[in-house]
């Protein structure tokens, strides 16, 4: 486990201060560079809670693979040291690490990290993580099959549900998207804007619920379809059919043209990886 100074100077994520100094940040992207990560999950890393950043930084760790599935963590006496912080912080830290399902805490067993299949893999948090540093092609992979199964099926239902008043958040969002362009962070927000508002519309409660994973799926999915360098595809004119879709109450249509959003989102970030 690195200490806490390390992983926010960028350590953890292998980017050297000559590196870091000349990334750019769609490249920043691909570095998976700390301070991107504190930025998106927390929005102020400044302000950030001492046993927030111990929680980022040993989550990293662990969706990264840095520590192994079954790995034991430091002992309290041996991470308070490494952190230079209070035992009352580090628990606080493994408190919020457990509850997303990454490590289990016993008193004589220790800190360990969980199986993969206990994460809770669609917190907003874990999902971050994830992308802080590049991911697998078969994360990729297993995050666009979700978003396949679900935005597709909930385009057509907020087609025959929504609101005139959905209908002109969307149509802002789209404005904001072109002003600004995917490249940029107000760009993004407004891309996650626009997707958030389709699930509102659903106005089914479970759908509602995978606002934020799905939220910040997207984004991570947008920066890292930009982190190379490459320009992908412009999916405005999608983004134009699908609100045109939804907005005449075509539910096939909705469905059709959302499945042609993903497919190319999902090409085109896949370039990425390989």
């Amino acid at each position: 486990m690195r200490s806490l100074q390390e992983t926010a100077s960028g350590h953890s994520v292998g980017t050297s201060d000559v590196e870091k100094k000349h990334l750019g940040e769609s490249e920043r992207a691909a570095k998976g560079v700390f301070v991107e990560t504190v930025r998106q999950v927390s929005g102020s890393g400044a302000a950030m809670a001492m046993h927030d950043q111990i929680a980022i930084s040993v989550g990293i760790e662990i969706v990264t693979g840095e520590l192994p599935e079954g790995s034991a963590l430091p002992t309290e006496a041996e991470a308070v040291e490494l952190h230079g912080v209070s035992r009352t912080v580090y628990r606080e830290a493994i408190r919020a690490l457990v509850g997303k399902g990454l490590v289990s805490s016993r008193k004589k067993a220790g800190t360990r990290v969980n199986p993969r299949r206990e994460w809770s893999l669609l917190d907003p948090d874990v999902l971050s993580w994830m992308f802080s540093a590049k991911p697998t092609k078969a994360a990729v992979q297993s995050l666009f099959e979700l978003r396949l199964i679900v935005e597709p099926s909930a385009a057509a239902l907020a087609a025959l549900r929504r609101t005139d008043e959905q209908v002109s958040l969307m149509r802002d969002a789209l404005v904001d998207m072109e002003r600004h362009g995917l490249r940029k962070a107000a760009g993004r927000e407004a891309d996650g804007k626009f997707h958030s508002v389709i699930l509102e519309a659903t106005r089914n409660d479970f759908l509602r619920a995978l606002t934020k994973p799905i939220s910040t799926a997207i984004r991570w999915t947008t920066l890292l379809k930009f982190s190379s360098g490459r320009q992908p595809r412009d999916p405005m004119k999608l983004h134009r059919d699908l609100l045109t879709a939804i907005a005449d109450g075509n539910p096939v249509q909705a469905h059709e043209v959302s499945m042609q959003l993903l497919q190319q989102a999902r090409e085109d970030t896949e370039v990425m990886i390989t």
